[in-house]
């Protein structure tokens, strides 16, 4: 049997080098695949591979004292999700251009938002209503097939565009409002509540555990609507088959959660294609530019 996990931990750590060495043959040992971020902030990772061996990575990864009280999210899926190994020293743990901003402690990350378990998210909205606003901190891309109800959606192709977006007054109407920050499993939260706080937002909150523990909780019974984009090869997942798809086919517009990558090679975009679609092999491109340089012989 196999899983995937999902993780990170904030905290200082002083020879970043020596634990991606570390981890790295721990991984290796395991035959585990997938990717791990380290910094001197951090570390920030997400593996597949048999359950026995996650269990012994798990164990092994909390006898560093810095990762204790790491929490692992499991999913559905394996090491063939991955296509290999990848254990890598970054000056961030998440890209977001703002190393300099961030502070953590053996606590975590210094002067971030409040933290929201899913049952006192929907105590905060039963309390305050439709001041509360949902703030996506992922890629644009990844809300196309699955958000909370209402959020706000910033215009970011990349995590360090999210810089760009804080600066000026594009969100000033919602600054003194109660804003809830969330994303995948959590981390990207941890610094964008920091960014924002630095930028004037009052009263900023993020989702424990990220969109993925959320979904753990409530399902599609809750506040969530589609399905939730990883960075694997599974592409996305649904958390039951209650699940509805909000996106929107790039030629018919019908519903659909499906992203690809695009059929040329050479282009890293993905494509949000429906089922129907896919059947023609002509439409499995994100631009007309990328087909027609994709049949143009080399010269």
């Amino acid at each position: 049997m196999q899983k995937i996990i999902l993780y990170y931990k904030f905290t200082p750590i002083a020879d970043p080098e020596a634990v991606r060495l570390w981890q790295k043959t721990l991984c290796e040992k395991l035959d585990l695949r997938g990717r791990i971020l380290i910094s001197k902030h951090g570390i920030n990772g997400t593996l597949g591979g048999d359950l026995k061996n996650l269990k012994t990575y798990v164990k092994e990864t909390k006898q560093f004292a810095g990762f204790k009280g790491t929490t692992f999210k499991w999913s559905d899926g394996g090491r063939d999700n991955f296509p290999k190994l990848s254990v890598k020293v970054r000056d961030e743990i998440v890209t977001f251009g703002a190393a300099g901003e961030l502070k953590v402690d053996e606590h975590g990350v210094v002067g971030g938002g409040k933290h929201l378990k899913p049952e006192e998210l929907h105590k905060l909205v039963a309390e305050k209503g439709d001041d509360v606003v949902f703030f996506d901190g992922r890629n644009a891309y990844e809300a196309k097939v699955g958000k909370f109800k209402n959020a706000v959606v910033p215009d970011t192709r990349t995590t360090k565009d999210f810089l760009d977006e804080l600066e000026g007054d594009k969100y000033a109407g919602i600054k003194d409002k109660p804003v809830v920050t969330y994303c995948t499993g959590g981390v990207r939260c941890e610094i964008l509540s920091v960014l924002m706080k630095n930028r004037g937002f009052k009263d900023v909150y993020q989702m424990d555990g990220g969109i993925v523990k959320y979904g753990e909780k409530f399902g599609d019974a809750g506040l969530w609507e589609g399905s939730l984009y990883v960075f694997d090869n599974r592409m996305g997942i649904k958390f039951s088959d209650k699940s509805k798809d909000i996106g929107a086919c790039i030629h018919c517009v019908a519903k659909t959660s499906n992203y690809e990558n695009c059929a040329n090679n050479a282009c890293n975009d993905l494509v949000l294609i429906c089922e129907t679609c896919t059947q023609d092999s002509t439409k499995r491109y994100h631009t007309e530019a990328c087909k027609l340089a994709d049949v143009t012989p080399v010269v």
